[in-house]
């Protein structure tokens, strides 16, 4: 009897054995188990916000059905267990940037309150008329708009790094455009439009060179790629908790330890002092110096789960999974018929903003939402970005742990069906 034949597998059969092993932390995202218009949900939104795993839910609802005290004044039970989570929230944070001391790991509402606290308390008592800061064309309004306020206070001079037309901008330009008048670098590790992934370590480096302190915006970063503050050896890194799927209004400031003694503190209020009288105020020594006021204790608490279950996951693991989707992504939308990708440079993530002949941003995301397929359309908060590559608007696909090449073959057959309805 002869053998039976050898059966190939296809494509499709290859994406599905390799999607296989996140199928078990999909099912850890309760919002991904519903339909929308009557369609399995297709979430293509995470560089907005990332969708929440049970565990951080879980966390939360903990927080206020089980520990809902205030931290770090009480002498009760649920005081005591609110402080010792809200705390070890901040350690598991510590590790999972790899910072020096926990001491360096100050809370806050997010990314954008990160960036002011360095705008107001670190760089506005060094800054003169004349002085100038550095970022990048590729910047989101967070590391701009904050330095341009600064800079229209103290007479100072915001200076704009160029980027290539493939969407990169590298350490040769930076030594073009600094100077001795240079107080600041402050550049996004990854482009929340493009997903370029910047050179930050080599960029740091010449920044140092010249005696500049680095800002580092790693909003899009840390859900993406490991992220070793050390190792870039950055002055300060911002990043937001619900990017990373934690809860929102909770982010994360890191700074170099002698550079948060020498902050004054970004506001006033209780838990940031060490002793009140009319006649002065002493301070906390940070991080507490810079959380003024009753902190969101659940979301940081939240964080803390999100930064553990990362953990578990595996960040090399979440990049080379990322890493095998931008590759399909990236072949797949190319056969897309008047589709123009912003935004070619390698490395990057999951982050696709493109446009289509005849086809606006806003139509476009609106019957694709008809399929069920999410994702995000406009100027995404860089409009200095956009008027770089000349246009309005894009529509933008970015990618989760959970995303799978599935929601890709999804997303193109919406665009096609949305091209159908507009022919």
């Amino acid at each position: 009897m002869n053998a039976p034949a050898t059966v190939l597998p296809t494509s499709t059969d290859r994406r599905q054995e390799q999607t296989q092993p996140w199928d078990h932390w999909r099912a850890h995202f309760p919002a991904l188990h519903q339909k929308v218009h009557n369609k399995p949900l297709v979430y293509l939104d995470s560089a907005a916000t990332a969708l929440k795993p049970q565990c951080v839910i879980d966390a939360i609802q903990q927080v206020y059905a089980q520990d809902c005290s205030n931290v770090h004044r009480g002498a009760h039970t649920l005081s005591q267990r609110a402080t010792a989570a809200y705390e070890q929230a901040r350690v598991d944070i510590q590790h999972f940037i790899n910072a020096a001391q926990q001491e360096e790991v100050v809370f806050t509402r997010g990314t954008t309150e990160s960036i002011n606290l360095v705008a107001q308390s670190f760089l506005r008592p060094r800054l003169q008329a004349g002085d100038e800061i550095l970022v990048t064309a590729l910047e989101h309004h967070a590391n701009i708009v904050p330095w341009q306020l600064l800079s229209e206070s103290c007479g100072a001079k915001l200076v704009v790094l160029p980027i290539s037309d493939s969407g990169q901008v590298c350490d040769e330009v930076l030594e073009k455009h600094i100077s001795p008048r240079t107080r600041l670098l402050a550049i996004s590790h990854i482009s929340n439009v493009l997903g370029t992934i910047t050179p930050v370590q080599a960029m740091v480096r010449v920044a140092h060179a010249h005696g500049v302190p680095v800002l580092v915006d790693g909003a899009q970063a840390v859900p993406h790629i490991p992220v070793d503050v050390q190792a870039l050896g950055c002055d300060f890194y911002a990043f937001s908790g619900h990017k990373m799927y934690g809860p929102t209004g909770i982010g994360v400031l890191y700074g170099k330890r002698h550079h948060l003694a020498a902050m004054p503190p970004y506001q006033g209020g209780g838990d940031m002092i060490r002793s009140v009288s009319f006649a002065g105020t002493q301070y906390a020594e940070p991080p507490l110096r810079f959380e003024a006021g009753t902190p969101n204790i659940a979301g940081a608490v939240g964080l803390g789960a999100a930064v553990r279950f990362l953990g578990k996951v595996g960040m090399e693991a979440i990049r080379a999974h990322e890493q095998e989707l931008v590759t399909y992504a990236s072949q797949a939308l190319e056969q897309v018929p008047g589709l123009r990708l912003l935004g070619t440079a390698l490395p990057k993530i999951g982050v696709f903003s493109f446009v289509i002949d005849g086809l606006h941003a806003s139509d476009l995301g609106t019957l694709v939402d008809l399929e069920g397929v999410a994702i995000r359309v406009g100027h995404h908060c860089a409009e200095p970005l956009m008027h770089r590559f000349e246009v309005n608007a894009t529509a933008r696909a970015s990618f989760g742990l959970y995303t799978q090449p599935q929601d890709i073959d999804a997303l193109i057959a919406a665009i096609h069906q949305a091209r159908h309805l507009l022919s």
